[in-house]
């Protein structure tokens, strides 16, 4: 039976059965992939195991361990969190702009480098203690920090972004950083923006502003948490790197190891407890879906699944159509692990078979649209948001708002990009 599959379709259903795997159980897809690509590569494709290594993506798998790397050392010596700290304090109290600030602070955080979900992990907690006490609802907090860390995940120099433009560059779509960083913030900040005016107005009176650190209620205004050598030396490293890469256009992951590097030599973070916090499982992810990809190009798999897309949609409504269905994939599975490196590289012969379209604005479509939903308590940002509320019924409300709210932004991602995709991808 299995003798009359053909390499290519094996290699699709393989795909699909890894999909199908990752948004019911916990199981590493990335290790699926590459399992999944050795035994229909060997054995149907009869290709040698050489050949199918050959498709594991050694440069991006460079480029995310440097810069998670990097960052991990900015966590683990503290940086991060006094970074977090000294971004809410700009609220000053103040129940109306707090949300604002709660946004803008997630989003500078996010884009310099950690990513949503080390910027969530890390501004959450402070931010639900002070939203909480300054009369904010808990469900405006979890949305203006996760969608201010989403608006921020995709910039040239986050791990995310790298992962976007790297897959889109396979698919000749390279040299876009700025439109899909753009796209992403436009899609986010409009999001967050109606999130505040519905709202903005829903909490109760703010509580008195804590005027001393040692308030045990934390505060409105958080207290001051000073900079240390190590901090200061560790700021001042990355943001040397963050200089030459977009100045003197140094390769993002190369630099990023060599400030890791020069912060481990000057004895300011500890490289033992920051190779720990690097998201290797993320990293495997990554890579071994694209081993997997890669054989389905070698062997006529990807065309298959293009045709499979094509048969949805139609050139005035293929944006849509992607980001609604990224939207749902990534509502149970993973927006950098599964949706990016399955659905970008396939953009072109998409665009061929739907018989028109702007390729860069299905590949920001896709973006968009797998990263929307993300909010979700079943993605790792809502679950974070969740997990700030200690209060069990109150951490229960939260969860069932983020998931209406969730589920949602695959119609809401779909709307957006059917409308703004197109022009987007014009600027």
């Amino acid at each position: 039976m299995v003798g009359h599959v053909s390499p290519a379709v094996a290699s699709l259903i393989a795909l699909l059965i890894a999909i199908a795997l990752s948004l019911t159980s916990r199981i590493n897809v990335g290790v699926l992939g590459i399992v999944f690509a050795w035994i229909i590569g060997t054995t149907l494709a009869g290709l040698k195991p050489d050949q199918i290594v050959a498709g594991f993506p050694s440069s991006l798998f460079l480029t995310l361990a440097g810069v998670t790397l990097l960052f991990a050392l900015a966590e683990t010596n503290g940086t991060l969190e006094r970074l977090a700290n000294r971004a809410v304090r700009l609220a000053r109290g103040n129940a109306r702009v707090i949300p604002i600030v709660f946004f803008v602070s997630a989003f500078v955080l996010s884009s310099i480098g950690p990513g949503a979900i080390s910027s969530v992990a890390l501004l959450i907690p402070l931010a639900m203690a002070i939203g909480t006490r300054a009369g904010v609802p808990r469900f405006l907090t979890a949305l203006m920090v996760a969608n201010g860390a989403n608006a921020g995940n995709l910039s040239p120099i986050s791990a995310i972004g790298v992962v976007a433009n790297t897959k889109m560059a396979e698919a000749g779509l390279g040299g876009h950083g700025m439109k899909v960083w753009m796209a992403s913030f436009v899609a986010h900040a409009l999001v967050a923006s109606a999130a505040y005016l519905w709202l903005s107005g829903r909490g109760r009176d703010p509580l008195p502003v804590a005027t001393s650190p040692g308030d045990a209620a934390v505060g409105a205004v958080a207290p001051v948490v000073e900079l240390d050598r190590r901090h200061r030396v560790t700021i001042a490293i990355i943001g040397l790197w963050i200089v030459a890469v977009v100045a003197f256009k140094l390769t993002v992951g190369m630099a990023a190891f060599a400030a890791a590097a020069i912060i481990v030599l000057a004895n300011v973070a500890d490289e033992t407890a920051s190779v720990r916090r690097v998201p290797w499982g993320v990293i495997i992810m990554v890579c071994g879906v694209t081993v997997l990809i890669s054989l389905l190009e070698k062997t006529g798999g990807m065309d298959l699944f293009t045709s499979l897309l094509a048969w949805m949609a139609s050139p005035s409504t293929v944006n849509g159509v992607v980001a609604f269905t990224t939207g749902l994939i990534s509502s149970w599975s993973s927006t950098v692990g599964v949706v990016m490196p399955v659905f970008l590289p396939a953009v072109p012969g998409l665009v061929a078979k739907v018989g028109g379209g702007d390729p860069l604005a299905v590949a920001l479509s896709i973006n968009v649209g797998g990263a929307m939903v993300d909010v979700s308590p079943l993605s790792t940002l809502g679950a974070l948001c969740v997990a700030a509320v200690s209060d069990m019924a109150e951490s229960r409300v939260l969860f069932r708002q983020l998931l209406i709210w969730g589920l949602s932004m695959s119609v809401v991602g779909a709307v957006l990009c059917q409308l703004l995709a197109g022009a987007l991808a014009r600027l």
